[in-house]
């Protein structure tokens, strides 16, 4: 083993050299998947030498589909799992768990899926449990290397969370939107009122907003924030947003700042047309009869329109999924908080009512940029 080579490396020579022999002696009609899922930057193949001070190592995942396997399988691997491997401890603590045992999980698909989703993809999916996902619990079962795969339900959960439903999709695109156009009319108010600190906060905020919108939009999960502007860049827009997406968090006037915002707006608004989604030829327009732009309400309504779903019909339009109205780390990161949210989106949920064909209240989709 190579100790330059990342934890993904490890982990599939781990399981090579270690525990598909062991597995292989033991428990020879075994059918299970080794992979490397769950936490961890090697999941997402952007681990460096910074990430070996914690949770780094002989991390494997083994999954299966019989629930009735895995006590058996957890014996076998405390009992002949060596003591090092590759220059490594195999036997190490962890954030989650201080004691010095191997980490190597166990479980079944559908117990490990719901660990880091909240949600069991091996089963079918309402639109609610999709707005209760983050790209980042989604990448923790997708991203990862699968070394071995004997299962009949860890593919199948894979391609199953490769994307958005439709209907749901159009929800977040249009939510994504909608944000926008709240905020970016405020840029140059905050500005032109002297508070220029305000402003650039302002315009970073929309900036974060767009570039989240450009993973939606190429169908790509982001991932969580330290790795989001690096995975940002495997994307193919990404050579038409980077400059002005750079521009829009850095320049001193607040009218470049405000250009360069409607410069990525535009180069989105013509992706979501290329992908065959409803979008004006131009997605930025005056607010008012004021010297500041926004996003056209076209935008986000015409995404709208064509939901038919009735449960996701029936959401208010600017909500969203989950993390696109809550940002605490500590609901965001728990599958079961996250799971506990399905009860708002319940709430919203109301029999007949269409998503902006509503009266808006006082506020409207901009009304907080007086």
């Amino acid at each position: 083993m190579d100790d330059r080579q990342g934890g993904a490396a490890l982990a599939g020579a781990f399981h090579a050299d270690v525990v598909r022999p062991l597995l292989a002696r033991a428990m020879p009609r075994l059918r299970y998947a080794a992979a490397r899922l769950g936490s961890g930057s090697d999941v997402l193949g952007l681990d460096d030498a910074v990430s070996r001070d914690h949770d780094w190592g002989c991390r494997l995942t083994l999954l299966v589909d019989d629930a009735d396997a895995v006590p058996g399988i957890d014996r076998l691997l405390e009992r002949g799992l060596p003591a090092r491997y590759g220059g490594h401890p195999v036997r190490f603590p962890v954030t989650w768990d201080a004691a010095d045992t191997h980490n190597v999980e166990v479980a079944t698909v559908a117990d490990f899926c719901r660990s880091r989703l909240g949600v069991d993809p091996t089963r079918p999916l309402g639109a609610v449990d999709w707005l209760c996902l983050t790209g980042q619990a989604v990448l923790e079962v997708t991203a990862g290397p699968v070394f071995a795969d004997a299962t009949a339900t860890l593919a199948p959960a894979r391609a199953t969370l490769r994307r958005y439903p439709p209907d749901v999709e159009r929800y977040v695109l249009a939510a994504w939107w909608r944000r926008a156009s709240q905020w970016m009319p405020i840029i140059g108010r905050t500005a032109r009122r002297g508070d220029e600190t305000g402003s650039r906060m302002l315009s970073a905020r929309v900036a974060e907003d767009l570039c989240r919108l450009a993973f939606a939009l190429s169908r790509q999960w982001a991932p969580y924030a330290k790795w989001r502007g690096t995975a940002f860049r495997r994307l193919d827009v990404a050579p038409s947003l980077d400059g002005p997406l750079t521009a829009a968090v850095s320049a001193p006037r607040w009218e470049d700042r405000e250009a360069a915002l409607a410069e990525v707006a535009e180069v989105l608004g013509a992706l979501q047309r290329e992908r065959g989604l409803p979008a004006p030829d131009a997605v930025v327009t005056a607010f008012w009869n004021r010297p500041f732009r926004t996003v056209d309400e076209a935008v986000w309504t015409a995404l709208l329109a064509e939901i038919h779903d009735p449960e996701v019909a029936a959401l208010p339009p600017g909500v969203g999924s989950v993390e696109q109205w809550a940002d605490s780390v500590d609901v965001l990161t728990s599958s079961d908080r996250r799971a506990a949210l399905r009860a708002a989106y319940r709430a919203w949920i109301s029999p007949g009512a269409a998503p902006g064909r509503s009266r808006p209240g006082p506020q409207g989709a901009t009304g907080h940029a007086r």
